[in-house]
């Protein structure tokens, strides 16, 4: 492995992290740095939208906080392959969020699954044009 290799394995990897932090913390403009403009976002395997970036980033902040007002990703096993400006990486996520149980209290619903991104080299770094979330368990819902 090369210095390049270490170095675009090293940001893509920031930039999963920084797609989870934006979303556990609300901080949607964070997502700016995580996608192309035109990004392709599909998280209907979760009960979400399929649709181009600008929707999806608008779409999750209303949704979420109104659902989940507490999120909080773990992220693990990242493996990325790249192939000179592009790549994909795929990384294990489980994500546990509290939300209203229409009783009063509080429950936790809790999805596992996968993130597939397809990443590709911009000029502000590597960015994420497209992202399918594979969800490979639930529970909670």
């Amino acid at each position: 492995m090369d210095l390049q290799e270490i170095s675009d394995r090293l940001e893509i990897e920031g930039v999963i992290i920084r797609y989870t932090r934006g979303i556990d913390t609300g901080e949607w403009d964070l997502l700016d740095t995580v996608f192309t403009p035109g990004a392709e976002i599909d998280y209907t395997e979760s009960g979400g939208i399929a649709d181009t970036y600008p929707t999806v980033k608008t779409w999750l902040a209303e949704v979420l906080p109104a659902f989940f007002p507490k999120r909080m990703h773990s992220l693990a096993q990242i493996a990325i392959t790249l192939e000179g400006d592009e790549a994909m990486a795929t990384a294990y996520f489980h994500n546990p969020m509290p939300m209203d149980d229409g009783k009063g209290g509080e429950k936790v619903v809790e999805f596992g699954g996968l993130y597939h991104h397809t990443m590709t080299r911009t000029p502000d770094g590597w960015r994420s044009r497209k992202l399918h979330e594979e969800i490979v368990w639930k529970r909670g819902m």
